[in-house]
Formats: structure tokens, C-alpha cells, sequence
């Protein structure tokens, strides 16, 4: 009889490393088609912006609308507004900036979603092989999205208070000492990292482990319903790929709309400090004083921006993801 030990499971699926490319690739294609959105919900989120445009009036430079003082409300204005808004970046700013942070997006997005992908895809069978017998179901998927999420926020964070910072800046701006700060991103983080210390580059964390929910719902709706539309999987042409469409963009839009209000806690606190002062200091403190001189209705504030960006980038960013994982199988 042969003393060789019996054959165990690897603790890792074969090509692993197929998630990492997939998610990496997918992420880096759907944050350039929907950049333009990601500029204006940033600053819609943001007090400094809207400030900055109530200053102005209802009119700006050349007769073109912008966003400030009493305007109409409501959900389908709000997507009237993103495009006034697109507009007068357009106009007023270059064409360029429709893509300002993209640099620092670009740089945080591809490690953030091959993280992101990779501690899923191969965090769903580890989960399950050692905690479940081997049986994927949706605690196992939850389980793991929450984890992904958790790892993925903690390494990129610095990124993102980077690229909000740039998106909320014109060229150039004054910081607290009178020295004229360049839109850069390097001459961001050498700012960041004077005036605030390497905690400037974790602002926002506490919001974006709140935000940990909303990619849990995203991979378990996503996981749900591609099972709901299972069958016009491997039957090729413009029914697999709507089903792949649908599935990513609902998962995303449900996801969103429950849990949108971090997205603007984590914008606010990643603001600058004005004449030297933070005025968002904590999660809990933001989310009173927000409500407190805002209104609850504050905390949807760039929505549509948000779904006209985030809807297509996740259709584009699974799509992509789930052909290069049965290209490579």
C-alpha cells in the first residue's frame, strides 16, 4: 500500500487570479465611460460646491443656469439639474475637468476592484469549503462581500480622499496658510500630508465601513439574480448579454438607493478645512449636523448623478468581469 498522504483541498480555487485581472480590467473601463457623473455627484454632495454656487445665483457667467439659491426640487429635476451642471463644467471649466479625479480614480479603482473581486470570488470558497461543507448559499456570499468590502475600503481609502479633494477644487485653490495649492494629485497629497498628517489620508473610513452594506446587497442581489436569469446563459447574442446587463444594473440601483446617505457622510468628511477649520469631524457628528441645517432630504443629495454613474459602470464593470472569468476558465 502507498504511504502518500490522501489529496486535500486547495485553500484557493484553480486561477484565482483570474478574479484579481477580471475585477481590475472591469473597474478601470466603467470609471472612464462614467467619470463626467462622478465629478458632478461629488460636488453635489458637497456644502463647499453648492456654497460656492449660491454665491453665484441662479444665472452664472454667460446667462448659463447653475445650482444654487431657491431652484425647483424633486427627483426628476434633480436629473435636469446634472445636466446643467454638466453643462457648465463644460463651458466654464473645460472639457477636461468632466474628468477631473480621474487620474486618482483610475489609480484607486483598478487595485480596489481586483481587490474587491479577488477577496469575493476567492473568499466565497474558502467560506464555504471550511464553514459551510463545501455548499456556496447566500450567507456564504454575504458573509464574503462584507469581508471584500471591509479589506478593500481600509487599503484604498487614501485614494478616494485624493480624488474628492481634486474634484471639489477649481485648477487651484488657497489653503488656510494663503499658499496657493495646485490641482495636482501629487501636490494634493503633499498637502494632505502637511496640514493633516497621514490620519487626513483615513477621513471618511467610518463612512465607507458603513458603506460595506451596500456592496453586500450588490453581490447578493447580483448572485440572486443571475440565477433568475440563468437560462440565457451559453446561449450567446444580445439575451445573454441584456441578462448580464440587467442583473449588475439592478443590483447596483437597489443597492444604492438603500443605502445612499453614506456616500454623502463619507464626501462630507472628506472634505477640506476651510480658514483652518474641520467642521465634520465624525460619522455620528456629520450625520446629526447634516439633518440639522439640511434636512433629512440632504442626505440624497446627488443622487441621480450617483445612478446615472453607478447603474452603466456596474453593467459595463460586471459584464466585463464575467467574460474574462469564462474566457480564462
Amino acid at each position: 500500500m502507498s504511504d502518500a498522504p490522501a489529496p486535500t483541498a486547495s485553500f484557493l480555487p484553480a486561477k484565482s487570479w483570474r478574479h484579481f485581472v477580471a475585477g481590475g480590467l472591469g473597474g478601470m473601463c466603467a470609471a472612464i465611460v462614467t467619470s463626467p457623473f462622478d465629478v458632478v455627484k461629488t460636488r453635489l454632495q458637497s456644502t463647499l460646491f453648492r456654497e460656492k454656487s449660491a454665491s453665484v445665483g441662479l444665472v452664472g457667467n454667460g446667462g448659463s443656469v447653475v445650482v444654487g439659491g431657491p431652484r425647483p426640487s424633486g427627483l426628476l429635476y434633480s436629473f435636469v439639474e446634472t445636466g446643467h451642471i454638466l453643462r457648465d463644467i463644460y463651458r466654464e471649466e473645460s472639457p477636461r475637468a468632466l474628468f477631473k479625479g480621474l487620474g486618482p480614480s483610475l489609480v484607486g479603482v483598478i487595485p480596489a476592484r481586483s481587490i474587491n473581486f479577488y477577496t469575493y470570488g476567492n473568499g466565497k470558497h474558502i467560506i464555504a469549503n471550511h464553514f459551510n461543507n463545501g455548499q456556496e448559499n447566500t450567507r456564504v456570499q454575504a458573509a464574503a462581500a462584507a469581508v471584500a468590502g471591509i479589506v478593500t475600503g481600509t487599503a484604498t481609502n487614501p485614494i478616494w480622499v485624493v480624488k474628492t479633494r481634486l474634484q471639489l477644487s477649481a485648477s487651484h485653490h488657497i489653503d488656510a496658510s494663503g499658499q496657493r495649492v495646485l490641482g495636482s494629485s501629487w501636490s494634493m497629497i503633499k498637502h494632505i500630508l502637511k496640514n493633516e498628517g497621514i490620519r487626513g489620508f483615513y477621513r471618511g473610513l467610518s463612512a465607507s465601513y458603513l458603506g460595506v452594506t451596500e456592496s453586500t446587497i450588490q453581490w447578493v442581489l447580483y448572485e440572486r439574480l443571475k440565477k433568475i436569469t440563468a437560462n440565457t446563459e451559453n446561449k450567446g447574442g444580445v439575451q445573454e448579454w441584456l441578462g448580464m446587463l440587467g442583473s449588475a444594473g439592478t443590483a447596483k440601483c437597489v443597492a444604492s438607493l438603500i443605502t445612499y446617505p453614506h456616500e454623502v457622510l463619507r464626501t462630507r468628511l472628506r472634505q477640506p478645512s476651510v480658514n483652518g477649520i474641520v467642521k465634520y469631524t465624525g460619522l455620528v457628528q456629520t450625520l446629526r449636523l447634516v439633518i440639522a441645517e439640511e434636512g433629512a432630504r440632504s442626505l440624497y443629495g446627488g443622487l441621480s448623478a450617483h445612478l446615472m454613474r453607478v447603474v452603466p459602470n456596474a453593467a459595463v464593470m460586471y459584464s466585463i468581469y464575467e467574460g474574462i472569468l469564462r474566457y480564462s476558465a
